[in-house]
């Protein structure tokens, strides 16, 4: 009985033993009767709790005296352990060999035994617990030692010490006496045994395998290198399955061989380009083939990650995991190190052993084109991404524009030309025009490249800007052109060119708060060799040369680097976003160009911009298509429901059609115009909607309402391209598409063509 249960014992009977008294003592009848009947409850609890205990004794000395009989005089030390490892019974061997342990945790029994015992009982106990049994051997001082548990009763475990002594205590009548190199290491590559013929080879008391062997991982019936004390020696490599998971490894020296003796017949003339490899990575062999593609010199023996490059890691990593089977040999595709021009090959690796030599083998394939065909790809989904986004932003100004344009209309009904708002009305149709083919050129560019190169004269591109230029610099500031002779034209988007130039002269012009000269100067320069600077390589070849020269306040030299940046900026908050000359650098690298920049503080700045020459044409674009006559129109009669989720789109729209003769029905959305609908007395002769709404989209409820009334013409109203809705369009009779901004004129046209 332990200390807790033999005092919540005698608690209970101190308690049984009070109610006995009250119920002698006590003056009331009903007060002796409880009183009793609580001293006989705790009474019967001591009872039953005693004899519950003295069951669970008589068990635990009926287990012991098992116990006794079967493993007593085991040859191997025996416990018996209870659920927190507290140590019950031991056998006599555990006694002699360490000691009456009875009462003391197993852990601190072994703690001296092997390192960390804690967590080896506690993995072994856990697996018994689990599964009835486990074992695992653990490596000793005096040998090793085998480690078995076996679960007896539910909080009861019966643990075995098998104990092996080191075969080197034989002392020169075993190991020793061998005189051949050998050695026993564990499975983590500790070497706890080396004979005197191994340490007189490599000079040394080895303590890890990775000391005696170069190659990564040596395995049975392979030849190994050995870093021996008079220089790399090569041994074919024997191993036995030791006791303990160890491993006993015997080394037998070979004669030295030219790796020519081990080339099949056949490998130099295969058209396949091949290499082998060694596991560290280096050139063992290249067949004719690989040297021609890889251009290699016949006795040349690079390394493996001299000559590839592109992995993402080491690709001397990805062929150590082959070499030493860590991963199954694969394929991947790489950048050639020495080449002038981008040249990928596509690698497959392959573990091979020869002669018990194991080695790599590297078959080569040209991936340049497979590279190149990625790379488009990827630039594709990427510029649609950047349409998707733009078609977006396309629609939301289709909506303002349509809501701006539409109005203005409106006005311009209601004035004459001698009227003196008619000229600004003017003004503003105008500029709404002109945004609308800015949102035009906009989605044209989600189905087209970036940049629109064409043959720029750059004399007169510059002279053209220098009126916009001058407007921008303002009255402190001089602008100054200076043109080249005999300057060549280049091939850039002249509309972003002009966007780097007006950056640089509006960076000049802030440089200098007091005024001064900015300079734009042009020259005609060859390179006859190739330029480096600034981390960047501009070619050999003829240049045309644009210079932005100012007098302002210069860049300090830790600036410098970072000016072209995303988002650095040197200026006030409210005074730039730092957007300009990245955009600069964005520009002149995609048009093949080059910038550099030399400023000192105080002294100014001056930025170089280097545009390869273009001579030759560039292809005639198509002639723009012709632009329709006008409709005449003329009042119309009939009932349109008009479905558009932008009130300003649906004010100008309704009031348009009103203007017209039409009876107009408005509805927010989709929900809305199906409920109005549902009165069987309203005849309609024509849905104008919007295609993308909030909830159902125009579409989905045109095609619920055209079941109850099929003889409605439907026209759909868009800021996106007519694309978007030409699968859905087609399914619906009669119907059109209006794209946005539509004029007065256009919407009242279109309606009168559906109601006709």
């Amino acid at each position: 009985m332990d200390g807790g249960a033999g005092s919540r014992l005698w608690l209970l009977l101190a308690v049984a033993g009070g109610a006995f008294v009250t119920a002698l003592f006590a003056p009331d009848l009903h007060m002796q009767l409880g009183a009793a009947m609580v001293a006989l409850t705790f009474g019967a609890v001591v009872l039953m709790w005693r004899g519950l205990m003295a069951w669970h004794s008589l068990r635990e000395r009926d287990l012991d005296h098992r116990l006794s009989r079967l493993v007593g005089e085991d040859a191997a030390p025996c416990f018996t352990t209870d659920g927190v490892g507290k140590i019950g019974y031991q056998n006599r061997t555990a006694a002699e060999r360490f000691g009456d342990r009875g009462g003391a945790t197993l852990v601190a029994a072994l703690s001296d035994h092997f390192a960390s015992p804690a967590s080896v009982l506690f993995r072994l106990q856990a697996r018994a617990a689990q599964s009835g049994a486990a074992r695992e051997d653990v490596v000793t001082r005096r040998g090793h030692t085998r480690l078995s548990v076996h679960r007896v009763d539910k909080e009861r475990f019966l643990w075995r010490l098998e104990e092996f002594q080191d075969r080197s205590a034989a002392g020169g009548r075993g190991a020793e006496a061998l005189s051949l190199p050998m050695l026993i290491a564990n499975k983590t590559g500790v070497v706890l045994f080396a004979n005197e013929a191994l340490r007189r080879l490599i000079g040394q008391r080895p303590k890890r395998l990775d000391r005696i062997f170069t190659d990564l991982s040596p395995r049975s019936g392979e030849e190994v290198e050995i870093a021996s004390a008079d220089g790399p020696v090569r041994a074919i490599l024997a191993e036995v399955e030791g006791v303990g998971e160890r491993r006993e490894i015997y080394l037998m020296p070979v004669a030295p061989r030219s790796d020519h003796a081990a080339e099949v017949a056949d490998f130099e003339h295969l058209p396949v380009a091949l290499l082998k490899l060694s596991g560290d990575g280096g050139l063992r062999l290249a067949n004719r083939a690989a040297r021609d593609l890889l251009h290699l010199d016949p006795d040349a023996r690079p390394m493996f990650s001299d000559l590839f490059e592109g992995l993402g890691r080491s690709v001397t990593d990805w062929l150590a995991d082959v070499a030493t089977e860590r991963m199954p040999g694969g394929a991947e595709v790489l950048r050639l190190r020495r080449s002038e021009e981008d040249l990928f090959l596509q690698i497959a690796l392959r573990r091979i052993v020869e002669q018990g030599r194991p080695a790599v083998l590297a078959v080569l394939n040209d991936a340049t084109a497979l590279k190149t065909l990625e790379a488009q790809f990827v630039q594709s989904q990427k510029m649609q991404a950047i349409g998707q986004l733009a078609g977006g932003i396309a629609h939301d100004f289709n909506n303002l524009l349509t809501a701006i344009s539409g109005h203005c209309d409106l006005l311009l009904l209601r004035h004459d030309r001698e009227d003196p708002e008619f000229a600004d009305l003017v003004q503003i149709h105008q500029n709404a025009n002109r945004a609308a083919s800015l949102v035009g050129q906009l989605l044209a560019f989600s189905r087209k490249q970036t940049l629109k190169p064409e043959r720029i004269d750059l004399q007169e591109a510059l002279s053209d800007l220098t009126h916009l230029l001058n407007r921008l610099v303002g009255e402190r500031v001089t602008l100054r052109l200076t043109h080249a002779a005999e300057l060549g034209p280049i091939r850039a988007d002249k509309r972003q060119l002009e966007q780097v130039l007006m950056n640089l002269v509006v960076n000049a012009r802030d440089a200098m708060p007091e005024g001064g000269v900015i300079g734009i100067e042009t020259e005609a320069l060859t390179l006859p060799e190739e330029l480096r600077r600034d981390r960047a390589v501009v070619p050999p070849g003829d240049y045309a040369v644009i210079r932005v020269r100012d007098g302002g306040t210069g860049i300090p030299p830790d600036r410098l680097q970072k000016i072209f940046e995303p988002f650095f900026t040197t200026k006030r908050p409210g005074e730039g976003t730092g957007l300009g000359l990245s955009t600069v650098y964005g520009i002149v690298k995609q048009s093949g160009g080059f910038i550099f920049v030399d400023s000192e503080p105080g002294e100014g700045s001056v930025f170089h911009l280097y545009f390869p020459i273009h001579g030759d044409p560039l292809p005639a674009e198509a002639c723009p298509v012709a632009v329709p006559a006008p409709v005449s129109l003329r009042r119309g009669e009939g009932v349109v429901l008009l479905v558009e989720d932008e009130a300003p789109v649906r004010a100008f729209a309704s009031r348009a059609l009103r203007m017209r003769g039409y009876t107009v029905i408005e509805a927010e959305n989709a929900e809305e115009a199906l409920k109005a609908l549902d009165d069987p007395a309203l005849e309609v002769d024509v849905f104008v909607t919007d295609v993308v709404m909030p909830g159902m989209d125009g579409p989905t409820w045109v095609r619920h309402a055209l079941k109850e009334r099929p003889n409605v013409r439907v026209i759909f109203v868009s800021g996106y391209a007519e694309e978007c809705l030409a699968e859905s369009q087609a399914r619906i009779p009669n119907s059109v598409f209006l794209p946005k901004p539509f004029s007065l004129n256009d919407l009242t046209a279109t309606v009168q063509g559906q109601v006709c």
